[in-house]
């Protein structure tokens, strides 16, 4: 069905949701982020990155993710240009000493897993699948001196608990890719060296930009692989980026008003609670969501086990009866957008963004509005 085919279906206003942002990223970013961003135009804005002004705003991301995450002493918050794709990059430079581990469960876990295969000067990538929908278990080898890990799998809403790997060998890195799930999600900063993500998703701002939660060991390791003399290009070289982070600068021109949206979303985040407030609404929207699945009579969660549903990406199967596809496209032409599913899992359902910045009582909106478009359809 083309577009211009679409039924005419005009969801009553008072139905719908008070924003009709869903998009599993880039996310909503908050109207008082954007007013925040647009006072920014007045100060620090197109001015020098190495200046105090944007230094300080630099500054203030990295104690405020030390204050969210609850950071131990000596853990330090990285951050550079590029994005998580470009982290993956120099995480096989740069942390991944001679053989890594990779849990493949989606789109994006997958990806990471295929860079490092394909870095030749690493040895032979251990990679454990499974069927999406699914995760898998890390699996302990003697000589595995990397673990990759996701804390939340964008592509299939599949999430899992961070822990380090048991008879993992001393020394062995835990990194976990959460760009995702960070600030949607609980996470023991014990369990991990690497914490890793972007600031499209939970952070309300928008890509181009990797931060990295780092270990005193992942630090040491950055440092000892750098004193091999192994080839590392500038821009993906980590020791590079905890130099200008020390200094609460990037390496290269950072783009600022992605900077100011995710230092904006992360103090509205701390001045109301921190940790738990933010990921306690994520935890209010999955009730909801998958409350109104269970209970509908042609929807049902993707993700079979309930502790594996993702609390900040729901995935919700359609009986083949109803066209998920269809019901988008209403839903769009009504102003509520980007609730398709992920391109590449080819399934009949709905893909839901739960981040910190949607507010729950929108994710109930958005179900009856789902319901009353079943309804005019059937």
């Amino acid at each position: 069905m083309v577009d211009n085919e679409i039924p005419e279906i005009i969801i009553p206003t008072d139905m719908l949701p008070g924003d009709g942002r869903f998009g599993s990223g880039p996310s909503k970013v908050r109207a008082d982020s954007v007013r925040a961003l647009m006072e920014a135009a007045k100060g620090p804005l197109g001015t020098s990155h190495r200046q105090k002004p944007v230094k300080s705003v630099v500054g203030r991301l990295r104690s405020g993710l030390r204050e969210l995450f609850s950071l131990p002493d000596g853990y330090e918050v990285v951050l550079g240009n590029g994005g998580t794709t470009a982290f993956w990059d120099a995480a096989t430079f740069c942390l991944i000493d001679q053989r890594s581990e990779h849990l493949a469960f989606g789109e994006f876990s997958s990806r990471f897993a295929a860079t490092a295969k394909a870095a030749p000067w690493l040895k032979g990538t251990v990679v454990i699948d499974s069927p999406a929908g699914t995760h898998p278990s890390a699996q302990a080898h003697d000589d595995v001196d990397f673990y990759a890990l996701t804390h939340n799998e964008t592509s299939t809403g599949v999430m899992m608990d961070v822990r380090r790997p048991e008879g993992a060998r001393p020394g062995a890195l835990v990194g976990v890719d959460a760009t995702s799930a960070a600030a949607g999600l609980r996470v023991e900063p014990s369990q991990f060296d690497v914490y890793y993500f972007a600031p499209q998703k939970g952070f309300a701002s928008d890509g181009g930009l990797w931060i990295a939660l780092m270990s005193p060991a992942a630090v040491a390791r950055v440092e000892s692989i750098k004193a091999t003399g192994r080839f590392v290009p500038a821009f993906l070289d980590l020791s590079i980026a905890l130099e200008n982070s020390r200094l609460d600068q990037t390496y290269n021109t950072p783009a600022l008003a992605t900077l100011l949206l995710a230092v904006h979303q992360l103090e509205w985040m701390l001045s109301n609670g921190g940790l738990e407030f933010s990921v306690g609404r994520c935890d209010r929207s999955s009730e909801i969501l998958y409350g109104w699945a269970e209970s509908s009579f042609f929807a049902v969660p993707f993700v079979a086990k309930p502790d594996e549903r993702s609390h900040v990406v729901a995935t919700i199967d359609f009986d083949s009866s109803i066209d998920a596809s269809l019901v988008a496209k209403i839903l769009r032409s009504n102003g509520i957008v980007d609730t398709e599913p992920y391109r590449k899992l080819g399934r009949n359902q709905l893909r839901i963004a739960m981040f910190p910045a949607i507010d729950p009582e929108d994710i109930e909106a958005l179900t009856a509005c789902i319901d009353y478009v079943v309804q005019a359809l059937t």
